[in-house]
């Protein structure tokens, strides 16, 4: 399902940093429950100092309000996570035309325990190009490297 309500605009790190890293917490102890608790807190500091400074950020709201993002390192997805409320409403469909419009091809990472996130890229027409068994902290975390080309 489409929203058409759903706009998608350039990241605000006044406005939005807040409220993106409690979509990216919220997002990922649904997806990443193996992770922990302790250890999301632990690194939510990380996506409010690091990560979204440093990447090129496009925010989809509703309303006004953000309701998920995608954070883009020239064309890799560093990270999109979508408010869970409105997840399978196409707000990542539309995250992931919104990128691929920008650049000509876009590859990310996605722990392969998070069997929803793989079929939603399968879905797309992502591709797996190869897997480690860490993640980027080194815990036995294994991983998935994805390709789409536009």
């Amino acid at each position: 399902m489409e929203n058409q309500d759903v706009i998608i605009r350039p990241f605000d790190a006044a406005a939005d940093t807040e409220k993106l890293s409690g979509i990216w917490l919220d997002a990922s102890l649904r997806a990443h429950p193996f992770i922990g608790r302790p250890r999301l807190l632990e690194q939510r500091p990380l996506i409010e100092d690091e990560y979204l400074p440093k990447s090129e950020t496009w925010v989809a709201c509703h309303a006004g309000e953000p309701v998920g993002f995608i954070s883009l390192l020239g064309s890799f997805i560093g990270a999109i996570f979508i408010e869970p409320n409105w997840q399978g409403q196409g707000v990542g469909r539309k995250l992931i035309a919104h990128a691929l419009e920008r650049k000509s091809e876009l590859s990310l990472e996605v722990y392969t325990r998070n069997e929803q996130a793989l079929h939603f890229y399968a879905a797309l027409g992502f591709e797996e190009v190869s897997r480690r068994d860490v993640d980027d902290f080194g815990y036995p975390f294994e991983n998935a490297v994805l390709m789409l080309k536009g």
